[in-house]
C-alpha cells in the first residue's frame, strides 16, 4: 500500500508552509513476502530549525547515535519460506534496507539493534519475543518502548500487523571485557 505523507516546514521568513504531499511507495523484500517497509522521515544527525522541510539524507534502514527514523512496517501472518536463495535474499535486503541484514540473526528472526523504538500497533496482532523466552501478545492500540534488546516479532495471526515505529539512535556502553554496561555505575 502507499502511505500518504504530509510535510511542513518554515520559510526564511518564519511562514509555515506545506513542504511537500506525497505517497511513498512500500519497500518489500522476497524472503518475506507480504511484509512492507515505508522509511517515512529520519535524519542521521540532530535536526536543526527552523527546517524549510526538505527531506535529510538518510543512510540506513536504522538510525546512528544521534539520528531517528519514522517508519510503517507491515508484517503479514507467519508462513514457510520455500525455495528461497538465502544469497539472494541477503543481497536484496542489503540493497533495499541497509543495515537491517546486519542486524539479524541467521535464524532471520532474532535481531538487536542499537536504538529506543517507539512502537504503536495500528492494526491486526502481533506477539514481542525477548531473549528470555518472555512473549507479549501485543493487538491495536497497543504501544511497546523497545530499549535495544534482543527480540523477535511473530504474526501468528489471520492477519496483516502494522505498526507506526519512531526509532531514536542509541549509544551503547561495553565495558572493557566486551559486556554491556547496564546504567551509569
Amino acid at each position: 500500500m502507499q502511505v500518504r505523507r504530509v510535510v511542513t516546514g518554515r520559510t526564511s521568513e518564519g511562514k509555515s508552509v506545506i513542504a511537500s504531499d506525497e505517497l511513498v511507495d512500500p519497500i518489500t523484500i522476497a524472503i518475506s513476502p507480504g511484509s512492507e517497509f515505508h522509511g517515512l522521515w529520519g535524519s542521521d544527525t540532530i535536526p536543526e530549525l527552523p527546517d524549510l522541510g526538505k527531506r535529510p539524507a538518510t543512510h540506513d534502514w536504522f538510525p546512528p547515535e544521534e539520528g531517528f527514523r519514522f517508519a510503517l512496517v507491515t508484517f503479514p501472518p507467519e508462513g514457510l519460506l520455500q525455495g528461497i536463495d538465502m544469497t539472494v535474499a541477503l543481497a536484496e535486503i542489503q540493497r533495499k534496507l541497509p543495515g537491517l541484514a546486519e542486524s539479524l540473526e541467521p535464524d532471520f528472526v532474532m535481531h538487536t539493534t542499537n536504538t529506543i523504538d517507539l512502537i504503536f500497533v495500528l492494526s491486526g496482532e502481533i506477539a514481542l519475543e525477548l531473549d528470555d523466552g518472555a512473549k507479549v501478545q501485543l493487538r491495536a492500540g497497543d504501544s511497546v518502548v523497545q530499549n535495544g534488546t534482543r527480540h523477535a516479532w511473530h504474526n501468528r495471526g489471520s492477519r496483516d500487523c502494522v505498526m507506526a515505529v519512531s526509532m531514536i539512535g542509541a549509544r551503547t556502553h561495553r565495558r572493557s571485557d566486551g559486556t554491556l554496561q547496564i546504567g551509569s555505575s
